[in-house]
Formats: structure tokens, sequence, C-alpha cells
């Protein structure tokens, strides 16, 4: 079963009579901040237009889509792991940390979860499929990509207003050529990776501790 979106069928289900959860993270490749991952349960007969992998969806109609997702989902959770257990555990630990973290929350308890990508770390007690695209395939976890990353917009901003010289409010710390510079200019700030990229050869850096407190970290 499923429904037409941009050209493509998004499907409704992976097997039918099951509870499934799609879950899919934010911010992988980012050189600063936290990975966020949401988990999403949509009603059967759950759609929307605009609905597709965050990816293709503009950042307007990404927020339109969020209350609508968050007020017509069986139940939904956005989790967080910052940037200094990505540094101590690496990236696709933390990927998958976050989105037990999201499963964690979910106030009904899914038969099966649908994971966007090739690999998962199994969560005890419910069997996975991983789906590669699949935030291009099945509407949870389309449904999950935008909650992780208009949660995840979201508290970029905030951070941007703390040190505004990188650009988050519009690069969201991913590694842009404006990111890079502004790093090699002002070098890192409290919030880089250090073990991304350019951070791993920048020392921390010339950003005004005065003017720009960042010791700190938003909720969520």
């Amino acid at each position: 079963m499923s429904y037409f979106v941009f050209g493509m069928a998004l499907k409704r289900f992976f097997q039918k009579g099951l509870i499934e959860a799609g879950c899919d993270e934010a911010g992988r490749g980012c050189l600063a901040g936290p990975v966020f991952a949401a988990a999403v349960i949509l009603p059967p007969k759950f759609s929307h237009l605009l609905l597709n992998d965050s990816k293709q969806v503009a950042e307007a109609d990404r927020e339109t889509l969020r209350p609508i997702i968050e007020s017509k989902a069986i139940a939904w959770a956005v989790a967080m792991i910052d940037h200094e257990e990505i540094d101590r555990i690496n990236i696709v630990k933390a990927s998958f940390k976050a989105m037990h973290l999201a499963i964690d929350q979910l106030t009904t308890r899914p038969d099966l979860l649908l994971i966007d990508g090739h690999i998962f770390s199994p969560y005890f007690g419910i069997v996975h499929q991983c789906v590669v695209g699949g935030d291009g395939k099945y509407a949870a976890i389309a449904a999950a990509s935008i909650l992780a990353k208009t949660h995840r917009d979201e508290y970029m901003l905030q951070l941007h207003n703390q040190y505004p010289q990188y650009g988050w409010n519009e690069n969201k710390a991913y590694g842009t050529a404006h990111h890079r510079n502004m790093i090699k200019e002002h070098g890192l700030s409290p919030y880089h990776r250090k073990t991304f990229g350019i951070c791993k050869i920048t020392e921390p850096g010339s950003y005004n501790k005065e003017k720009q407190p960042g010791s700190q970290i938003p909720n969520s």
C-alpha cells in the first residue's frame, strides 16, 4: 500500500499488520553540534503530499510538516547525542545511540523498526529492517527524517546566536566553504567536533568568550 508524492511512491508499511516505527538521523556529517535522531509511528492511513526525504523537501515545507507529523503520529520522539560524545565514541555509534534513545521514548512500542541506511545496532527486543534510501521509500522513515532535521536545525539556530561567525543559521554546521574559512580565521568553537575533517588540524580558537558565551549547551 502506498501513496504518491513528488512523482514517487512512499510505502506506508513494510509488513502489513505490524506496528512500525521509522527511524532516521540528522547531522551525521556536520563539523559541529550534535547528531539528532527521530522515531515515528504513523497511523496506517496517514498521508501528506509534501512528505518525502527531508533532503528533498524545502525548509518551509519541512516546517509545515513538523507539527502535522507530531500531532497526527501515533507516537514520536526525538533524541540527540552531543559533539563531545560523538568525539568519544564516533559518529556511527552516536547515531545509533541517538536512535535508541528516541525509540526508548516512544509511548507505543513498535513491532518493527524501519531504519534508514544499511547497518544498525540492534535494539533489544524489537526486530529491525535496514533500508538504503529508506527516507525516500517509506513514509514513517520520511517522517522521522523531517523531525530529526527540523529539531536539529532549530537547535543549531540557538548555537548560531552564540557563535554567529560560523554561519550555522545557513549551513547548520555542514562543511561549507564559508564554515571552513571561518574555522581557519576564528579557530574552533566549543561545539566543534574535534575528530572531524578540518577540525582535527585546527586549534581551539580565537573566539571571544566574553562576547560569545558557550559554556552551556541549550536544551533540545
